[in-house]
């Protein structure tokens, strides 16, 4: 089972959400509207994502990485790693 199982319903919101923003995004374009207003969307966009992702790396570290953590050994050293190397990601981008 996945960390995020018992929030499915409210992460799927949300990626709606955020489909919905790319999506007028894209209109915006096609209208050729102003730059500066695309930019804000974008903006806002970005935000998402990253709340998103935040989110979903908390659930991980809660569950997936806990649960690890308890068992020890070698698959607790690599869920610790995992977790590390998408933190690394999630700060360059």
């Amino acid at each position: 089972m996945t960390a995020y199982a018992h929030d499915k319903a409210d992460y799927k919101r949300r990626l709606s959400r955020i489909e919905g923003q790319v999506r007028g995004l894209q209109r915006m374009v096609e209208e050729d509207q102003y730059c500066i207003d695309i930019l804000t969307q974008v903006s806002a966009a970005t935000k998402a994502l990253q709340s998103f992702s935040l989110k979903l790396l908390e659930e991980h570290m809660a569950h997936c990485v806990a649960e690890a953590t308890e068992k020890g050994g070698e698959e607790a050293r690599l869920k610790v790693k995992e977790a590390s190397e998408a933190i690394a990601r999630l700060v360059r981008s």
